[in-house]
């Protein structure tokens, strides 16, 4: 296989690595929630605290994934990963109790992790000169898997039950992450010179900074608080979406339709605000999504019709989708490749530690609260993601630093691309 087979295979099983895991973080939680609270007897509460235990681990696993990869190799760290994902979902079904489920978010996440942090290194290895184009790709298929999973999942929890739809799907994550795994591989040295005559003409990142630099610099920070703003805001919606619905009067068949919509923008967002960040810049992108998805929180609660709802969704989807997409090659633009799964795990702690906690936790205590009052939670939310708007505009992009900030001076490929033994 020619080098160049070889990255369009490897961007494909990317893509094939993160399909499953978008639909069980984004689609599994939001179908389930409704039968959940019925079968357990517990309130809105409890169930909309769903996407903070699939969001907690990321802040420990997404480093662990950076930092172990570079030891063991990304082939290694994928297969631990499909191994958790597939078989604690096998079990799900089997679960009595809220209890259970949050243990099962919390060990399929963290298997998530494993998996998505090699997906996007690898890819950004292997396109250096479309870094945002390919992590927008593989977030594409991250985030859009959920739009035709929700309404699959719908229909096989409705039909098969809950023991044998977990244990189905289980078994197929199981599987294709098995298979796609062994495709995990940056590129080797006599990779590396060919790369670098087809990407003589692009930007490239700059000198990579080790995990401890990087966190010395205000452009980390920024990024950080970005993440605990805009994460908490987005991930609400899964179980919001479904909750809101029917509080307004729909039957589930419609408001999944709410959640599709989340779905689907999520995605889409994700290939568009790659590629608008190769030719608009990171920061630009990131700051009118976050806007968009602000405006539609705030607008959501004042309007009515399933249109409506499911359009102002998916705004919130695209600002959601941008934070996944761009902020990958906005953090290798930053900090260089050598360390990036490291980076972007640590970068991943605010969404793991303070996004959940933040946004579906407390927006799920204050609908307990003031008895199911979306108002007020969509409005806290929605400002979030305009604050988190305003952060990321300071980011200082390459070429933008003063010069004795610059990263990127004198640095060659074989400083970036350093070849790991997998």
């Amino acid at each position: 296989m020619n080098d160049d087979s070889r990255r369009k295979v490897t961007l494909l099983a990317c893509c094939a690595g993160t399909f499953w895991i978008g639909s069980f973080c984004f689609a599994l939680p939001g179908v389930m929630a409704p039968y959940w609270q019925e079968t357990f007897g517990v309130g809105p509460g409890a169930v909309s605290q769903l996407p903070l235990w699939v969001m907690l681990p990321t802040g420990i696993f997404t480093y662990i994934a950076g930092k172990y990869q570079e030891i063991f190799g990304h082939t290694c760290i994928a297969i631990i990963g499909a191994i958790i994902v597939g078989l604690s979902t096998v079990i799900l079904g089997h679960y009595q109790s809220i209890g259970w489920i949050y243990f099962w978010a919390f060990t399929m996440s963290g298997g998530c992790a494993l998996i998505y942090i090699p997906t996007l290194t690898v890819v950004q290895c292997w396109y250096p000169h479309r870094r945002g184009v390919v992590t927008g790709l593989v977030n594409l298929v991250f985030g859009l898997s959920s739009f035709p999973m929700s309404h699959i999942y719908n229909r096989m929890l409705t039909s098969m039950g809950p023991v044998a739809m977990t244990t189905v799907i289980g078994l197929l994550a199981l599987v294709t992450g098995l298979i796609v795994a062994p495709y995990l591989r940056i590129p080797q040295e006599n990779q590396i010179q060919e790369l670098a005559v087809k990407t003589m003409q692009q930007t490239t990142p700059g000198r990579s900074l080790s995990a401890s630099e990087a966190v010395r610099t205000k452009n980390f920070w920024l990024i950080w608080s970005s993440w605990a703003l805009a994460g908490g805001a987005g991930f609400a919606m899964v179980t919001l979406s479904t909750m809101y619905g029917k509080k307004m009067g729909l039957a589930m068949e419609q408001a999944v339709l709410i959640l599709a919509a989340f779905g689907l923008m999520n995605g889409l967002s994700r290939i568009i605000s790659g590629y608008l960040s190769d030719h608009i810049g990171r920061k630009t992108t990131m700051s009118a999504a976050f806007l968009l998805g602000g405006c539609g929180y705030l607008l959501m609660p004042h309007v009515s019709g399933l249109v409506m709802w499911a359009f102002l969704a998916g705004c919130v989807a695209c600002s959601f989708g941008t934070l996944f997409a761009v902020t990958a090659a906005l953090a290798s633009d930053c900090f260089g490749l050598k360390h990036f799964g490291a980076i972007f795990g640590l970068i991943f702690t605010a969404y793991g530690f303070l996004a959940g906690p933040l946004g579906p936790w407390l927006g799920g205590r204050i609908l307990d609260l003031t008895g199911g009052n979306f108002t007020i939670v969509f409005s806290y939310l929605g400002g979030f993601l305009l604050i988190a708007g305003t952060l990321i505009s300071f980011v200082r992009a390459p070429g933008e630093e003063s010069e004795d900030e610059v990263y990127s001076a004198g640095s060659s490929l074989e400083e970036v691309y350093v070849p790991i033994e997998d």
